[in-house]
């Protein structure tokens, strides 16, 4: 069985396969629908910056915890063998800490999608390594190195860039309750972050967070945790360490949000008009009631 599986996957007749760069809640968004949309997709963790909207994503997975983001399931697969077991079940994201090279060796991808959403960092030429390469957010110029760009700012997400650059990081955090830059804890230092708590829990201000390289992280406010960096991760400076929901009971931490669907719906809109003009294998859609 597992070799006619391997088969299936190297054939051409297989669905399409797309590899998405990073497991956070964007990366994670799009994941979901293109499998819905029965599309072959496994998540290539990145681990910077750390992933805290733990309960929007399958980064989870990668510790065998429960994943789940809109009723598609997500597996951790660690080998060829076992990416190509989860893709072989309708329906499920594998989840892998192997790196693209790695990946590039099972299969050359359709699609490739950065969603690393590394905002600081310049990114890598995409172009040619897939079908169709797709960068999501800042430093991605559509023809020089991904072939479409879809913007990711808040104001403009899901937004295709087909010619030109997308729009620099602003640095301004969207607004949430209220609330922009104030609900986040950012990381003061390079360290191993300690924490007892998990994404859902109820805090209050100056409420313990937890330990970063030993120094304490207090809550800025009352709320709920919408997203936290998992225990035991190491943290470079000044990213991302904790986000607070501060709606009450209106806080949410699980699922997709309409900033992530707005972005995963414009990925499928590239990507499916791409398989029509290339006669891609065709996907079978997954439907859930």
């Amino acid at each position: 069985m597992t070799q006619v599986r391997f088969c299936e996957f190297l054939s051409n007749r297989s669905a399409p396969f797309v590899i998405i760069l990073g497991a956070n809640e964007i990366a994670s968004a799009v994941a979901a629908r293109l499998t819905r949309e029965g599309y072959r997709v496994v998540l290539s963790h990145d681990p910077y910056p750390p992933v805290i909207r733990r309960g929007m994503s399958f980064h989870d997975a990668l510790f065998q915890d429960r994943a789940e983001v809109d009723g598609i399931q997500g597996y951790r697969g660690e080998t060829a063998l076992e990416i190509i077991r989860v893709l072989a079940v309708t329906g499920v994201v594998a989840v892998t800490s192997l790196q693209l090279t790695d990946l590039l060796a099972l299969r050359t991808p359709d699609v490739l999608i950065d969603a690393r959403m590394q905002k600081n960092r310049m990114t890598t030429n995409l172009r040619k390594i897939a079908n169709l390469a797709i960068g999501l957010g800042p430093h991605f110029a559509a023809g020089l190195n991904c072939d479409v760009a879809i913007e990711t700012h808040p104001d403009h997400a899901g937004e295709l860039v087909e010619t030109g650059e997308t729009r620099p990081n602003d640095h301004v955090p969207r607004y949430l309750g209220g609330v922009g830059r104030g609900r986040f804890v950012y990381s003061a230092r390079d360290g191993v972050w300690r924490t007892p708590l998990d994404v859902g829990a109820r805090i209050f201000k100056d409420y313990l967070l937890g330990l970063l390289d030993g120094h304490r992280v207090l809550s800025p406010m009352d709320g709920f945790l919408r997203g936290i960096a998992r225990d035991g991760v190491v943290v470079p400076q000044d990213v991302k360490l904790v986000e607070v929901d501060p709606r009450g009971r209106a806080s949410t931490w699980t699922g997709t949000d309409a900033h992530g669907r707005a972005i995963a719906d414009a990925a499928y809109r590239v990507i499916a008009r791409a398989a029509h003009a290339r006669h891609w294998a065709r996907p079978v859609t997954v439907s859930y009631h």
